[in-house]
């Protein structure tokens, strides 16, 4: 996976490729589907939310420079494995997801794997403030715009990794970084499909 998937196809940061090579993805994936766990595409989880594709997770970590310090809040946090991966990268990791069963569902993975992720139950939208401040800020979801909390939740000189666009519509990867200025400045990064950021500042299904 992370040879033919990742390093192929662009990914160079070698602390994200070690990540990737570290965290069990088949512990993330629903019971009888371990065998596809590797394949680059996403897969679904239940509650109408998917585990996203390797590349993708990838994608989004390196471009969130996380490094061994930062802290990090992880939203839409479905099964678990974008946590994990992050929790590699950083110092410490608060993953939000607004499905009670799938939260717990996560944590206890997380847990038993040994990963110490803070899972949380709520409005990503909302952010988490009692976490705060976050060096990265990424998303598993798109939403209309970067969440008005968001930015309020954003260490100096932090980033916002999140897809941006209309859940079944154009949608695409964007990275804010906060500037000198305290302004977002925006990245793209390309052509993506999630499932939509639902909250008070986002969709609302």
């Amino acid at each position: 996976m992370v040879e033919e998937q990742l390093a192929l196809r662009g990914i160079e940061d070698q602390r994200v490729l070690d990540a990737m090579r570290r965290v069990p993805r088949h512990e993330f994936v629903p019971e009888g589907a371990e065998r596809y766990a590797y394949e680059d595409h996403p897969m679904p989880i239940g509650d109408g939310q998917t585990i996203s594709q390797p590349y993708i997770v990838a994608l989004m970590l390196e471009a969130a420079r996380i490094g061994p310090e930062d802290v990090v809040l992880d939203v839409g946090t479905g099964s678990g494995y974008a946590a994990a991966v992050a929790a590699e990268l950083g110092h410490r990791v608060v993953s939000i997801e607004r499905h009670p069963d799938l939260a717990v569902t996560a944590a206890a993975t997380l847990e038993a794997l040994g990963y110490r992720v803070n899972v949380v139950t709520g409005d990503g939208t909302l952010g988490w403030p009692a976490g705060a401040p976050y060096d990265a800020i990424v998303a598993a979801a798109t939403g209309p715009a970067v969440p008005r909390a968001w930015p309020q939740q954003l260490a100096p000189g932090g980033r916002i990794v999140m897809p941006v666009g209309h859940p079944g519509g154009a949608q695409h990867l964007a990275v804010f970084e906060r500037g000198p200025d305290g302004a977002l400045h925006e990245r793209n990064l390309g052509a993506v499909a999630f499932v939509p950021l639902v909250g008070d500042d986002g969709w609302t299904s």
